[in-house]
């Protein structure tokens, strides 16, 4: 890990280690994600029981896919990218949104494989075949191993903390040969989803970043330089976000 304080941490009650335990005692942090997490599950209870269905969630992933590829430098427009005309990083971007949710069973089982197909998809036609997929070199996939084993380690950590540090992790490791930061929002969104947080998908955490573009790269830039106070503004950051990202649903937009 980049950051000093996911390196060690108490039990878990089952004689493991627990990665993430002393990032929940970061002050702030705990009542920051239960806030963040309350807003959520008010906004799917009240709203999404009623307005729910595979064409929210298909517009939900459209709307992600065209915020990420922007935050990977796209100057296409979401009306663009809806009738298929975006340029090829929005392409790439929606290309993978398409097949994101069908690879929530195997980031349960084998994450290491659900990465390396995320960029796989992302990247295809864009690198020769014998690089997707593949870390770029020997530290990077020595890296990616710590991250695979994250996440399926055991943690008393919110799955919103859990996406967010996967999220900065695949960002400052940049292990594929491209399209590394789309890799770490969809591998942010699958999270959220794989651990029930957004089971449906409708909540846009990539709006949520680019809306707060500035602070989200700052707060990327911080993580990566490995220090204490990089590493807590950042998960300070990632709460902000994901709220931003329930506004930005599309059951927020069907309601007003």
């Amino acid at each position: 890990m980049s950051g000093p304080d996911t390196q060690t941490g108490p039990e878990n009650g089952r004689g493991a280690v627990d990665p993430l335990a002393r990032l929940t005692a970061l002050e702030g942090v705990p009542s920051a994600y239960a806030a963040v997490r309350d807003g959520i599950d008010v906004m799917l209870r009240d709203r999404g029981l009623r307005r729910t269905s595979p064409e929210t969630t298909a517009e939900s992933l459209l709307r992600g896919a065209h915020a990420s590829a922007v935050l990977e430098g796209s100057g296409s427009t979401l009306a663009e990218v809806r009738d298929g005309s975006g340029d090829e990083i929005a392409a790439d971007a929606v290309r993978l949104s398409t097949v994101l949710l069908s690879l929530v069973p195997l980031l349960d089982s084998a994450p290491l494989q659900a990465l390396a197909r995320l960029h796989t998809v992302a990247a295809t036609g864009r690198l020769p075949e014998e690089r997707l997929g593949r870390p770029r070199d020997a530290e990077a996939a020595e890296r990616l191993r710590g991250l695979g084993s994250l996440l399926t380690a055991r943690t008393t950590a919110p799955a919103l903390l859990v996406a967010a540090i996967v999220h900065a992790e695949l960002h400052t490791i940049a292990p594929f040969g491209s399209h590394n930061g789309i890799v770490a929002r969809a591998a942010e969104r699958l999270v959220l989803v794989a651990r029930g947080v957004d089971e449906k998908s409708l909540v846009v955490p990539e709006a949520g970043h680019l809306a707060l573009r500035a602070a989200y790269e700052s707060n990327l830039r911080g993580y990566a330089s490995g220090g204490r106070a990089g590493v807590h503004a950042w998960v300070l950051y990632a709460a902000e976000a994901y709220a931003a990202g329930a506004e930005a649903s599309p059951l927020r937009r069907a309601a007003e």
